[in-house]
């Protein structure tokens, strides 16, 4: 046995007597599943993952990574696309086995462990007629999800999810157990809406919860390429007075085989009613867009838990992914040509393009509340690559690449980290000021120098502390 292997080996018998977790190293058994990450094109072999039971297997972790000079990286869902939930001869925090669900029906709020996913916190919430505001995977993880922001289907009835975000227990680099709320310690429950996994590990999150959309809950009108251009500006026109409780996603995409749609690129104007106290509305405002823009094809999901799971099937794990994104306000013909244009350019599986109708709640939250950027937007465009076979890489990371910079001309400025795939560190660093804007930026940078000045937790879209 060579030094580095020996010194390999000691370094993970150590932090297995550590852990009342699993300590997964090269050399066990399902390594080779621990190590990997939902984005298939990031590849990293890790010293070893530790799978954590408790808060106290955190701790530990974060020590032997800090006190060996080791990478360290945290996963709780595993599903970013920018592959961050892995690291070469580094550790890994698993926190998947700390994934429960607390719900508290009378006082509306939810206790969600690190490593739940979406569709623990759906299960849970449904049966007390709740749900949280979440985002449109159920696999996701709770955590980088709410870290980042948080878009999904109730964005513009309830905001982000980190809007939603009333408390945060989190364990710093030096090992700090430290509670972040309104009334204890804000500025760092600040900078944990939308200031990513920057400030240490969250073990566990509580959110405002919101009664459950009715039933049925949402519509997909589906639309061949010639109906493409009319339908899009019928959509655009239709979403000028919106009330809140309606969300609207524009989507072209080939759909994957197993949805049994063809193989041509389609429109998917999909939309969803989050107030339960007036169905009727919700459902006269969809027949009034049918009417105006008559779908080829039509898709109704009838609960929430079918809803929230529903585009599931298009990224398994193991695909291969970069995304890009940006926010724009205007859908003029100038603009649908660039996103017509390169819709109709896609005639494969793999990639995707959505174009989220903002406002409503998400735009009433005052510019500096939180981190995230860009409240004003209208709209926000999120360019997806969801391929499986590494031959593709090139063109399709092309296509997403060159997409956005069709797009920049029109940007306003917001950029959504969780729509980012892996950027090099510099490419990073130079874009930070542009997604937050300086006077964000140098909050961010004095919570990082406060809790994590050696900068442990890098591994993310990194704001560095000095």
């Amino acid at each position: 046995m060579d030094d580095e292997t020996s010194a390999g080996a000691t370094t993970v018998d150590d932090l297995r007597s550590a852990v009342t977790g699993t300590v997964v190293a090269a050399d066990d058994d399902g390594y080779e599943d621990a190590r990997h990450v939902w984005n298939g094109m990031i590849e990293k072999k890790p010293l070893a993952v530790v799978r954590v039971t408790d808060e106290d297997d955190v701790a530990a972790a974060i020590d032997y990574a800090r006190d060996r000079d080791l990478p360290l990286a945290v996963r709780g869902g595993g599903h970013g696309v920018a592959g961050y939930g892995t690291v070469d001869r580094g550790i890994v925090i698993d926190l998947g086995g700390l994934n429960r669900v607390e719900v508290h029906p009378e006082r509306r709020t939810v206790r969600v462990a690190g490593g739940a996913v979406l569709a623990d916190v759906d299960r849970a919430t449904v049966p007390h007629g709740l749900a949280v505001p979440l985002g449109v995977i159920s696999r996701t993880g709770v955590g980088g999800l709410t870290l980042g922001g948080g878009v999904g289907w109730l964005t513009r009835a309830h905001g982000l999810t980190a809007d939603n975000l009333l408390e945060a227990e989190v364990l710093t680099a030096s090992g700090e157990r430290v509670r972040a709320s309104e009334s204890e310690n804000p500025e760092l429950l600040w900078g944990l809406r939308g200031g990513g996994g920057n400030f240490g590990v969250v073990t566990a999150f509580t959110f405002r919860a919101h009664p459950l959309p009715p039933v049925p809950y949402g519509v997909n009108l589906v639309y061949a390429e010639p109906h493409w251009r009319s339908a899009l500006a019928d959509w655009e026109e239709w979403t000028r007075d919106l009330p809140d409780a309606m969300q609207s996603i524009a989507s072209f995409l080939v759909p994957p085989p197993a949805l049994e749609a063809g193989d041509e690129p389609l429109l998917f104007l999909a939309s969803a009613w989050a107030d339960p106290e007036d169905r009727g509305t919700g459902e006269r405002l969809v027949d009034e867009l049918r009417r105006h823009a008559p779908p080829d094809a039509e898709e109704v999901e009838g609960d929430w838990l079918t809803w929230q799971s529903a585009v599931d099937v298009g990224f398994p794990k193991g695909s291969r992914g970069y995304w890009k994104n940006t926010s724009f306000d205007r859908l003029d013909e100038e603009v649908v040509d660039v996103i017509l244009r390169r819709a109709a350019e896609q005639r494969w599986v793999g990639t995707g393009i959505d174009i989220h109708h903002m406002g409503g709640a998400f735009a009433r939250v005052p510019e500096d509340a939180t981190p995230f950027p860009a409240r004003s937007a209208r709209f926000w465009l999120n360019v997806y690559g969801f391929w499986q076979d590494p031959a593709d890489d090139a063109a399709r990371t092309a296509f997403v690449k060159g997409f956005a910079a069709d797009m920049a001309p029109f940007a306003t400025g917001g950029q959504y980290v969780n729509f980012l795939g892996y950027e090099q560190d510099a490419d990073w660093r130079a874009a930070a000021v542009t997604v937050y804007g300086q006077e964000k930026l140098d909050r961010l940078v004095a919570l990082k120098r406060r809790y994590d000045p050696e900068n442990l937790f890098r591994l993310n879209h990194n704001i560095s502390p000095g």
